[in-house]
């Protein structure tokens, strides 16, 4: 039985992304959960081939990174996706990198994308077909209780931010 999260990416830390204390640099880690993203575009038809046939991309609106566990060089990542969202124009997405022999999770990675018509530099609407692929995953995968890591927000604790005066 499958757990219907996408499971499209691998890679292996490599020497060149570890940093003064022995561990995966954070943008590393970003461009690690970039690679997932692409593979993710490239499964649904808005990859590379997609952006150079039509002159449309995906550009991510917002990102939010959490590290759970660090990695090290040689670590093999396995990457998981869960669609969250889908509309008109955008996909709300988290991908879990975890261990990819130990299991356990190392990093997740939330995002909000947004597909843009790249003459105009403007949003536009998602190609039919890639937002029924999209929708299918997330209906698949609605049964999956939701990370606690979506929708974190960044803070110390309790204390709830000073406001701006008027």
């Amino acid at each position: 039985m499958t757990d219907s999260l996408l499971r499209l990416h691998s890679e292996t830390v490599r020497p060149e992304w570890i940093d003064y204390n022995g561990h995966m640099n954070v943008a590393y880690y970003v461009l690690a959960f970039d690679h997932a993203t692409d593979r993710l575009l490239d499964h649904a038809g808005l990859g590379a081939a997609y952006v150079k046939a039509e002159n449309r991309s995906v550009f991510v609106l917002e990102m939010h990174v959490t590290y759970e566990r660090e990695v090290r060089q040689g670590d093999p990542l396995a990457f998981a996706t869960r669609i969250l969202g889908v509309d008109g124009k955008r996909v709300h997405l988290m991908h879990a990198m975890h261990h990819g022999t130990e299991g356990w999770l190392a990093a997740t990675n939330e995002l909000v994308l947004m597909h843009v018509d790249l003459d105009a530099r403007r949003s536009c609407p998602l190609p039919d077909a890639a937002r029924l692929l999209l929708d299918e995953v997330r209906a698949a995968q609605s049964g999956i209780p939701s990370p606690p890591q979506v929708g974190r927000v960044i803070s110390l604790g309790t204390r709830k931010p000073d406001r701006p005066s008027e």
